[in-house]
């Protein structure tokens, strides 16, 4: 037993979580934790500058390691609710973030107190699950349920009120259990029956095609998807911001589909007889939720962990409610001795043969004029330069948006989107989180120019903790996505379009980072190489022809008859 207060009794608990880093900004509803902390060498802090972009981080460092990022809002009231975005991110992104924030003390609620807001309603539609701790004596106890639940299938982020009294409070505490101790330790797996079913239906398939999306890339299952592939020698298609669920050099890649990927890709789902959806709900990005993406004709095998997502966007021939890693192993098992099928090598032939005259083709029809750049001429100047061990960020936005399935991903994880939730301000300080979990790989964060605007201020963040990342700003001076919207559909009756900014590689520089600068195409190479071995945090402000704009959601303006 040791009497503590509940900050130290936090801090303990995330020490008996292994927990290496912990992102936050500091305030006065949760000084007992972060004196604890002062204490806790083994905990690196990291003093960020918004509680937005610090959930970034979390959610960054959490998708790259796989274990649990936290964040820490020092005050309650705009501390909290600062971190509503971050959490909305993490929670479309399936992200385990751990979310904890001071809170009002326990007297002084329903009394219209000092930055007074109800926390507990505030973050429950944005996350797995909250919590507001009530007796000091409880802390371990929820912050066990927390990352318990954050880890759990489906992942998720989780939120965690501490009031002030509870943190100032003392008891005598029990020595803290081990997360093995309460963590789940094991998946559902697949039955033989329906291991057999699937193989008989992928074994009889003249056009069979396996998808996958975050449940093969977050478990690390790339090896085992790709022998599945080759056992039956049929292409793999990628949920979009997905695309790094396979390395990239991979012939039976053929990268990510539906109306955000490439036309190969897409082809291969609209044509094929079976689909095995391995890991991926067959969701927005992939599929609009129209059978415009994706063969109305095909039986459809999906293997999902969530078993509510099985079926929920599109009829299933067969369910199957499992590990999609280990169901890959059966199913691989069950077909490899099958004969090959010479309608599968012709189909399989002729994806190879598209895939490889859409790659030569990408790279002749790539605009290399001087200036302004254009996206496609900076896509493939940075596909030369770039290293392969590169994970990538990536905003929303047009210019990120067509970048997905543009940049080359070879070393899975590489690939880090706002996915589903369609997020500007988020590539920057997901990348720093990022770093932290993979100090191996060469980030590199890419941006429109308003989405780094809104989240600058982080580079002090890089600067003071040593996070070297190099931002790639593309700076075409306007938020393009919606100036392409009101040019196509409204007649050019531009408003709130465009802006100014600062020369961000300047800015870069007053903050302590490098700054560099490519005004026309042949900057580039030099640019981004030298931002690589400078050996600080790097930004490079690349010119963008303000016209190349491309309206992504053209179904979204059908009434407009454009």
């Amino acid at each position: 037993m040791a009497k503590m207060s509940g900050g130290q009794a936090a801090v303990e608990s995330l020490k008996a979580e292994n927990v290496e880093h912990v992102f936050g900004l500091i305030g006065s509803a949760t000084m007992e934790m972060f004196d604890a902390l002062y204490d806790a060498e083994e905990i690196n802090f990291i003093g960020i500058r918004d509680e937005r972009t610090g959930t970034h981080m979390a959610d960054g460092y959490a998708r790259a390691s796989g274990k649990p990022g936290v964040i820490l809002a020092g005050q309650n009231g705009p501390g909290a609710t600062n971190l509503v975005t971050g959490l909305a991110q993490a929670s479309a992104a399936f992200s385990p973030v751990v979310s904890i924030a001071g809170a009002l003390s326990s007297a002084h609620v329903y009394r219209d107190a000092f930055q007074e807001v109800d926390q507990q309603s505030l973050f429950k539609p944005v996350t797995k699950k909250t919590w507001t701790v009530t007796q000091v004596d409880r802390v371990p106890e929820m912050f066990r349920e927390a990352f318990r639940v954050a880890m759990a299938p489906r992942r998720g982020p989780v939120q965690i009120n501490l009031p002030r009294d509870v943190l100032s409070d003392t008891a005598e505490f029990e020595d803290l259990q081990a997360p093995e101790t309460y963590r789940n330790q094991s998946l559902p797996e697949a039955s033989g029956d329906a291991i057999e079913q699937a193989a008989a239906m992928l074994r009889g398939a003249s056009k069979p095609v396996i998808v996958i999306g975050g449940g093969i890339k977050n478990l690390g299952g790339h090896l085992q998807a790709l022998a599945l592939a080759e056992a039956l020698n049929t292409p793999i298609i990628m949920a979009p911001g997905h695309g790094d669920a396979l390395p990239f050099g991979h012939p039976l890649n053929a990268g990510q589909m539906g109306p955000r990927g490439n036309p190969v890709a897409s082809r291969l789902a609209k044509e094929a007889d079976v689909i095995l959806a391995l890991g991926t709900r067959l969701g927005f990005n992939s599929t609009f939720y129209t059978y415009d993406n994706i063969n109305k004709d095909a039986a459809i095998i999906q293997v999902e962990l969530e078993s509510t997502a099985i079926g929920r966007y599109f009829p299933v021939t067969l369910g199957i409610w499992a590990d999609c890693v280990s169901t890959a192993v059966k199913l691989t098992a069950a077909v490899k001795e099958q004969a090959a099928k010479a309608e599968v090598e012709a189909w399989t032939d002729t994806y190879k043969q598209e895939r490889t005259a859409y790659l030569a083709k990408r790279d002749a029809d790539a605009i290399m004029t001087e200036a302004p750049i254009q996206p496609s001429g900076l896509f493939k100047e940075l596909r030369s330069v770039l290293p392969k061990n590169s994970a990538f960020t990536m905003d929303a936005g047009t210019l990120c948006l067509q970048a997905t399935d543009a940049m080359t991903y070879w070393e899975p994880p590489a690939l880090f989107t706002p996915l589903d939730f369609g997020l500007v301000g988020f590539s920057f300080a997901a990348g720093l989180g990022i770093k932290l979990a993979r100090p191996d790989k060469q980030v590199i964060s890419l941006m429109g120019d308003g989405g780094f605007g809104m989240t600058i201020s982080e580079l002090s963040t890089a600067v003071q903790h040593n996070i070297n990342t190099v931002t790639l700003v593309m700076n075409n001076q306007c938020w393009g996505a919606e100036k392409a919207y009101q040019r196509d559909f409204f007649n050019g009756r531009y408003i709130g379009a465009d802006i100014v900014n600062p020369p961000y590689d300047q800015v870069a520089e007053l903050y302590g980072a490098r700054g560099f600068k490519a005004d026309k195409l042949s900057d580039v190479a030099d640019a981004v190489e030298a931002a690589i071995a400078c050996g600080k945090p790097a930004v490079v402000d690349i010119a963008v022809d303000p016209a190349a704009l491309y309206s992504f959601r053209r179904d979204s303006f059908k009434h407009r008859g454009g």
